[in-house]
């Protein structure tokens, strides 16, 4: 029986240690065969708000077909990614997991045209982030324990899933929100599963582009990391058929793009040397990141897909029928907070009585953002009478 092991044994000495972690918000007594960081992956799991993620857009809508990425299989993708960075420099690999797995909990149906959406119908009530909300998931909407609110994640996780944050609500955050205020960064777990993210829809997101004939290889050759690895297949197995062909070309983007991220952030932390997570914390700019060269590809392909596919008429098309529908949710809801279900709509009418209209917005808010999609539409048709 393998019990007491230490979690922070071979890592390195910047690396998030459970050692010197910051901890939960409420104290625990530590889990006898599991590390800290562990723990706060399996709670993820766990969660209802993790399940909901398989009926959730990432680019194209659930019902359009089964073999397109979702909320779930992206941030499994981003996990299998931010693992393979973690070890290779040596930092925690659960902890790294850990806030892949929980980067998009926040988010709304529809994927990014239901964030804008969303955030447009909380314009004055003091907006909606997807990235605050899957901090506001973890810390207060997931209602599995007896003991406390939330998943009571520790500091280095819930760190890592705060990407993003004005200072306005930066303030509100006490100690998490010190470094937006402050302008110093995470610790390298999190910075890892910030580019683990990137690369992952980056990468799949051609792949479902292919797929959905949206756009083409043909296309996709305008793009220098894609051209170079296509030649090379070509080259290689000329007769290849072509969805064996995407699926090679893919793998080897990908392991081009990390090899490349784990080259240039172990070039820095040679170069800077930090002695803990606290020198990482202070220094002015994130050492993980990509080569010049890396990154000019990188943001090359970020900037094919946003103009090709993200802007294609189709995508379109949907981020109208998602404004519909979360528009009239939203409404409907705030009109009548009784037409939530009573879970919700008793915690709408608390939040009412101690922030007012606000209150009852950011209740409705979060009822509306935990929807999947195929159930925003069923609560579209059940209150505009449509069913």
């Amino acid at each position: 029986m393998r019990k007491d092991r230490d979690p922070d044994a071979g890592l390195a000495p910047y690396a998030a240690l459970v050692a010197t972690s910051h901890g939960r918000r409420y104290p625990e007594p530590p889990a006898e065969y599991r590390g800290e960081f562990q723990r706060d992956r399996d709670r993820v799991v766990h969660s209802s708000a993790f399940r909901r993620l398989i009926y959730k857009t990432q680019v194209f809508l659930n019902h359009e077909g089964d073999m397109y990425r979702t909320r779930l299989t992206h941030s499994l993708e981003v996990a299998q990614i931010g693992r393979s960075v973690a070890s290779a420099l040596a930092l925690s690999e659960p902890l790294t997991e850990a806030i892949c797995l929980a980067h998009d909990l926040g988010h709304t149906p529809f994927g990014h045209a239901g964030q804008d959406v969303l955030n447009e119908c909380m314009r004055e009530y003091g907006g909606f982030e997807h990235n605050l909300q899957s901090l506001r998931v973890v810390d207060e909407l997931e209602e599995r324990y007896a003991q406390f609110r939330g998943l009571n994640l520790s500091f280095e996780t819930r760190e890592g899933i705060l990407k993003h944050c004005s200072l306005a609500n930066a303030r509100q955050l006490g100690e998490l929100g010190r470094r937006f205020i402050r302008r110093r960064q995470p610790g390298l777990e999190a910075q890892i599963a910030d580019l683990a993210d990137a690369i992952a829809y980056n990468n799949h997101d051609v792949d479902d582009g292919l797929r959905s004939g949206l756009v083409t290889v043909d296309d996709l050759c305008e793009v220098t990391l894609f051209a170079r690895h296509h030649a090379a297949v070509n080259s290689a197995y000329p007769n290849l058929p072509q969805r064996r062909m995407i699926h090679e070309i893919g793998r080897r983007m990908i392991g081009d793009v990390v090899n490349d991220l784990i080259e240039a952030t172990a070039r820095r932390l040679v170069d800077e040397n930090p002695a803990s997570i606290g020198a990482v914390r202070g220094m002015p700019q994130p050492l993980v990141g990509f080569s010049e060269a890396g990154n000019a590809e990188h943001l090359e392909l970020k900037k094919f897909l946003r103009t090709r596919l993200y802007r294609h008429e189709h995508i379109e098309g949907q981020r109208i029928g998602a404004a519909r529908v979360l528009q009239g949710l939203f409404d409907g809801f705030m009109q009548d907070v009784t037409r939530m279900p009573v879970e919700h709509r008793d915690a709408a009418l608390a939040m009412e009585a101690v922030s007012g209209t606000a209150g009852r917005a950011r209740g409705v808010a979060d009822y509306v953002a935990g929807m999947t999609d195929r159930y925003a539409f069923q609560e579209h048709a059940r209150i505009s009478g449509s069913v």
